[in-house]
């Protein structure tokens, strides 16, 4: 059974980010439905990339369904949801993700000024400053639309993780709980 409706007619395009390096390109409602109907090729060809080889795990589909239903309920949300972050090389290839947890007011502080952060580098390509510059350029968007306050929420055991939100400047604020993660340590950037 397709998932793909009158959805796809209210997509919207929303532009992609360019560093230097990478492209980070919003996953629209075709692309995302295609891979969880394991039409990778289509998917791909959607976004003009290289996928991964082989099937997202069950986390990555959670997630996917999620922002799905996200711009299911509001296709203007499509803009601040997830991006896959593409190697601005002749082959394409996605690399990971990056993008906020829902529109402005959707984080873990509450906060109606405030974007929540979310990102993920696959590992053969971790360690060379990826999702650094990922996120900063996503965060340098966002305050080009008027948005200064910025949150992360990252499990205290994960060293890469925290190491990237010190250097960008966050600093810690507290923490919480997760449903799906457990603990975190939330984050915060701005003001």
């Amino acid at each position: 059974m397709r998932l793909t409706h009158e959805l796809a007619v209210a997509t919207m395009d929303v532009e992609p980010i360019r560093t230097p390096r990478l492209e980070l390109l919003s996953m629209p409602p075709p692309f995302i439905e295609a891979l969880l109907e394991d039409r990778y090729e289509e998917a791909a060809q959607l976004l003009g990339i290289a996928l991964p080889h082989g099937p997202p795990d069950r986390q990555v589909k959670r997630f996917l369904v999620r922002r799905l239903e996200q711009i299911r309920r509001d296709p203007a949300v499509q803009r601040w949801l997830a991006r896959v972050i593409v190697l601005r090389t002749r082959d394409r290839p996605m690399i990971g993700n990056v993008g906020f947890h829902g529109e402005p007011g959707v984080n873990a502080k509450n906060r109606e000024d405030a974007l929540e952060i979310g990102y993920g580098i696959l590992p053969e390509y971790r360690g060379r400053g990826y999702a650094t510059e990922a996120v900063r350029a996503l965060i340098e968007w966002a305050r080009g639309e008027g948005f200064h306050h910025f949150i992360a929420s990252v499990a205290p055991d994960n060293s890469p993780s925290l190491a990237i939100v010190q250097k960008l400047g966050f600093v810690r604020t507290g923490e919480r709980w997760d449903e799906e993660d457990g603990i975190e340590d939330v984050f915060e950037l701005g003001d």
